[in-house]
């Protein structure tokens, strides 16, 4: 039997011999590879939908740097969107979104797999092409953060709409999350039998609500899709990242069930892995601005982040996605470094 591919073993919780890596949004705007793909196609999320142009790329930073696995290249949106939700994207204005916010439409929200059918393909067409012991991870966004774009409408920052309904609606918040709890099972369920060999909750936005809430809309239903996941697909390793969790980690990483915690880089990866369970993986936390900023100090972090992580089992990465202009020479500078990297 083959032996398994490091990242896996590493979100598996064992020691490796080096340090796998990953860059979240490691295929996008800052490769001009991904810019002439995108020029070609007539918006976000028909190249979301085109599997091969999707495919392509997932697979060019693999090409670039070398890491350690793909993801998917996709978007969170694209649950609500088979929920039935008008989903699109303005050129320069991000993601418009149907607003769902009363009892008639979340109880018209119905899942439609099929909707979904050119992602599942996508997975399939990268995991026939991947580069050998590089894997595919799969993901979906949280339902707590994919819930804040269809209650305001937009991105943002502060998402208040969304936070306001879940204080004045819980009842009606419970019901949306849980739609989305259940449709992203399914959805990652899919993505596993299409190929993925690990997949990757995030929920961006999680930061944003006070500790009540947060175990309610953030660490519940990750122990809800987590637990189903692992009941139908015990040997598929799962991250679970949930942006800003702060004094919240703890309980998080105690609870959902997750193989794999996710650190942010506001988070000191010392008090993280305190908190972690010994048979957790943790990942992170390059912070991406100073990747963008300073190839020196960027490399300077990432080796003081390795030396942080002794032999526990880890996965490299940045604390949150890369930002748009980001040096390609910065990234493979890293990169290099991490795959030279010996305990």
């Amino acid at each position: 039997m083959a032996e398994e591919k490091l990242l896996v073993r590493a979100l598996k919780g064992q020691q490796t011999e080096r340090v796998p890596f990953w860059f979240m949004r490691q295929a996008g705007r800052f490769l001009p590879e991904y810019r002439e793909v995108r020029a070609g196609t007539k918006g976000f999320l028909d190249l979301c939908f085109s599997p091969e142009k999707a495919a392509e790329v997932t697979l060019q930073p693999l090409r670039r740097f070398g890491m350690d696995a793909a993801i998917l290249f996709s978007d969170i949106l694209v649950v609500p969107y088979a929920l039935g939700v008008d989903v699109r994207f303005a050129e320069g204005e991000g993601p418009i979104v149907e607003v769902t916010d009363t009892a008639e439409r979340i109880e018209a929200l119905q899942y439609g797999r099929a909707a979904l059918a050119p992602i599942f393909e996508t997975v399939r067409r990268v995991k026939a092409q991947l580069p050998d012991g590089a894997a595919l991870i799969g993901f979906a966004g949280a339902p707590w953060t994919v819930a804040c774009y269809m209650l305001q409408g937009k991105g943002g920052k502060e998402f208040a709409r969304a936070r306001e309904f879940a204080y004045r609606e819980p009842e009606l918040m419970q019901q949306l999350i849980d739609q989305l709890s259940e449709a992203t099972i399914d959805y990652l369920r899919q993505q596993i039998e299409a190929g993925a060999e690990a997949i990757q909750l995030f929920d961006s936005w999680a930061g944003l609500l006070v500790p009540e809430q947060f175990d309610r809309w953030v660490t519940a239903p990750a122990v809800r899709i987590f637990s189903a996941l692992k009941q139908s697909h015990p040997a598929i390793p799962l991250i679970g990242f949930a942006k800003g969790a702060g004094l919240n980690l703890p309980g998080y990483a105690k609870q959902s069930g997750a193989d794999a915690i996710g650190i942010d880089q506001h988070t000191p990866m010392a008090w993280a892995m305190a908190q972690v369970a010994e048979t957790q993986a943790v990942q992170g936390n390059l912070d991406p601005l100073l990747l963008a900023s300073s190839k020196a100090g960027a490399l300077a972090q990432a080796e003081a982040i390795l030396k942080s992580f002794g032999t526990r089992p880890a996965v490299f990465n940045v604390g949150h996605g890369f930002v748009p202009h980001t040096p390609i020479e910065n990234v493979a500078a890293v990169a290099e470094l991490v795959k030279g990297w010996r305990r």
